[in-house]
């Protein structure tokens, strides 16, 4: 119960307040619930898990299972806490608390944020830290969980890092795993180790069972009972599934989709899409927002523009419009906006996204759903060891997918700007990320949590032998397996980090005590990490010239890795107007504000991992210049990771990697661009209309050799 605190009754009696609305406010959002497909199923989903351990639920889209089945499970018998006793390490019983809270999976943090807020507004729940509450969150570097909570909402990722600590769950009484038939790397390996933890011996959590739920909007479960199934299971009463896997379907979502296709294949779908958001702008009547889904930010931001362009000359009859991008590269606040109604007077939200919205959350408004039938995806070549990013065409699983968000409030329709023999011909769903993807984070993760033989662990989809053996040799180069592919201590610490591996491996190396080089990397790593664009591009010359000469305080002739660091440390050390230094700079204010954040988590962990002995005091502090011994040794700290993505000078002026000789140039967005130097390490190996490195940096060809031979 929430009281007043030391200074005074006034906390207490706005707390009090508070709750009475959050309550009020649930009231009022049962009504909506009732009206949910999912409402009808929920006795049969709690009959299925109090006699099941696994459960398989196919509802269509809208049909409320993200928000709804985690509260009906919450509240269920088997869902308290318990003491168990279990044998510790020591070889001593003790007793343990098992279980008392369900978490449930998403694939994307803004999903598993926006998700989190409304079931705390259902269940009348602050979300609020340091208070008792219901419902939490878990992304990677913010977690926000009440005291007491029974809900809570994680990435895939983080329930991968929770089971690094606690390998048997025992926090968790149910798991969730929500939109499977994306079929991300995580969930992949998420489903793998839950169906150990069913079908163990369940010492490890004092034999309480954990229940499982596995939620899809599209996908056929058959695949997924086959690889859940028990055979050794005899049932000795009827409610028990044979395979110890019960199924349930929700029919109907909540409203119907009329879908219309093009006539003629369209030669520029984002022309398409720009006339087809137009003309329903002119056309339909309000309310009615529009959700546009295209492959990128640099699309989002090009629509964006000419979307804009057309609404300063909007005739006074029309709506007003309200153009608001959705990627994963935006602030978690800003993205958080579009989830909400449109408070302006006579105004059309228009709501240019990528995949992002695809799945789970509702955009609040929506009617209308134009579809451009393409999405970026990555394309790992094994033998290249190289990794493409292209607009692809999405899968028939995503477009419906994306009709569907047309219906969640009301009656919509659906705008495809391809024909409908276009989409008879996409692939029913898309292919797993783990057969297109480099496997290195999977297969450190396996290793992380005891999987001796990663190459036989059971997977729905094994990635092929080649990319498994790849993965082995990159982890054993940069010392985080030995000579017979156990962890290392390097190994243990880089699956502690909630960072791709190479990045992990590059922490460690800088702070080893004859390079000290650890909070200078914290600072680049930070801004590697923000999931955008530090720097931004100019759009016009005049644009380009000021950006030239205000940023010649940062650009550093040593390559793209340095410049981040002068880049963070100049930010940090502004203390008058940071918005009007990035500005100056065409630098992403909102990047280097996540970038900040992601540092300051990055030095806790660092601290915590004893790789720092004590943190450094707060901003502003005095900048000063590198010297070109420190940056040798943050350069050496890289390739401790990165030795691989290496390229020397050949004599016509052309790069070729010292892993595979293949030509690569360095990519336009470095500061190296253009420039012939002995040798490069680059972070990022991309292929669009040629192979790119990206973020390079100047090296020493013996400097490689080095890094190959070690």
């Amino acid at each position: 119960m929430l009281t007043s605190n030391s200074n005074g009754n006034g906390n207490g009696i706005q707390e009090r307040s508070n709750l009475q609305h959050l309550r009020k406010l649930a009231a009022q959002l049962e009504k909506v619930r009732r009206d949910l497909p999912i409402w009808s199923k929920i006795s049969d989903i709690r009959w299925a898990l109090r006699h099941n351990d696994v459960l398989l639920l196919n509802g269509e889209t809208g049909s409320g299972k993200s928000t709804q089945v985690p509260q009906f499970l919450c509240t269920e018998p088997w869902c308290k806490k318990q003491i168990a006793k279990i044998i510790n390490q020591d070889g001593k019983e003790e007793d343990v608390a098992v279980g008392g809270m369900v978490v449930i999976t998403q694939p994307r943090r803004v999903a598993a944020i926006t998700l989190a807020h409304r079931v705390a507004r259902e269940m009348g729940s602050p979300l609020v830290k340091g208070v008792q509450g219901a419902v939490g969150y878990s992304v990677r570097f913010e977690t926000l969980v009440p005291i007491g909570a029974k809900i809570k909402f994680v990435t895939e990722g983080m329930l991968l890092q929770e089971m690094l600590h606690d390998p048997n769950l025992r926090k968790y009484s149910a798991v969730i795993v929500d939109e499977i038939h994306e079929r991300s790397v995580d969930v992949d390996l998420l489903t793998g180790f839950l169906r150990h933890i069913i079908h163990g011996d369940k010492k490890g959590r004092g034999g309480v069972p954990l229940k499982l739920v596995v939620m899809s909007a599209t996908l056929d479960l058959g695949g997924i009972e086959a690889f859940f199934a028990n055979p050794s299971l005899r049932p000795k009463y009827k409610p028990v599934s044979e395979n110890g896997v019960a199924v349930e379907y929700v029919q109907g979502r909540q409203h119907e989709v009329e879908v219309f296709y093009e006539l003629d294949p369209v030669p520029d779908y984002l022309h398409n899409v720009l006339q087809t958001i137009l003309r329903l702008h002119v056309k339909e009547p309000l309310p009615g927002d529009i959700l546009a889904f295209l492959t990128g930010q640099e699309e989002i931001e090009t629509l964006q523009t000419q979307l804009e362009g057309y609404a300063g000359n909007l005739v006074k009859t029309l709506p007003k419009m309200k153009i608001m991008p959705l990627h994963g590269s935006l602030p978690a606040q800003v993205q958080q906006e579009v989830f909400d109604k449109v408070k302006e007077h006579f105004t059309r939200k228009i709501v240019l996204a990528t995949n992002i919205a695809e799945t789970s959350v509702t955009v609040s408004g929506v009617r209308f759903v134009v579809d451009c039938g393409k999405a970026k995806v990555k394309q790992y070549r094994p033998r290249l060891g190289m990794e493409s990013l292209l607009a692809k065409p999405i899968s028939r699983v995503s477009a419906i997918q994306r009709a569907g968000r047309a219906g969640r409030e009301a009656k919509g329709k659906c705008f495809r700007v391809y024909t409908e023999q276009d989409y008879l011909h996409l692939e029913q769903d898309d292919l797993p990320e783990i057969l297109r993807s480099d496997v290195i984070e999977a297969v450190l993760k396996m290793k992380a949590r005891g999987v001796s033989d990663v190459l036989t662990f059971p997977l729905m989809d094994s990635p092929n032998l080649l990319s498994m053996e790849k993965a082995l040799l990159q982890l054993h180069m940069m010392g985080a397996l030995d000579d017979s592919g156990e962890l290392t201590d390097a190994g243990s610490k880089m699956a502690s980090f909630p960072l791709p591996a190479a990045y992990s491996r590059v922490l460690i190396a800088a702070a080893e005590p004859e390079v000290n080089v650890l909070l200078e990397v914290i600072d680049i790593i930070s801004c590697l990490t923000t999931d955008s664009e530090i720097f931004l591009q100019p759009k016009s010359e005049e644009e380009r010239d000021g950006m030239e000469s205000n940023r010649n305080d940062i650009l550093d002739r040593r390559g793209d890795v340095i410049t981040l660091l002068n880049t963070m440390q100049k930010y940090a050390a502004e203390n008058a107007d940071r918005t009007g230094w990035c500005r100056r700079r065409l630098i992403s204010i909102r990047a280097l504000k996540m970038a900040l954040a992601i540092r300051k988590q990055l030095r806790q962990l660092c601290f915590q991992q004893k790789l720092l002995k004590e943190l450094p005091p707060p901003d502003p502090l005095p900048v000063e210049s590198i010297s070109p011994g420190r940056a040798e040794c943050i350069l050496k700290s890289f390739l401790k990771a990165f030795g691989t993505r290496t390229a020397l000078l050949a004599p016509d002026g052309t790069y070729i990697t010292t892993v595979g000789r293949n030509n690569i140039s360095i990519h336009p967005s470095s500061v190296l661009y253009g420039q012939r130097i002995e040798a490069i390490m680059f972070l990022e190996h991309v292929f669009t209309a040629k192979s790119y490195g990206k973020k390079v940096s100047v090296v020493q060809a013996n400097w490689v050799t080095i890094a190959l031979i070690v």
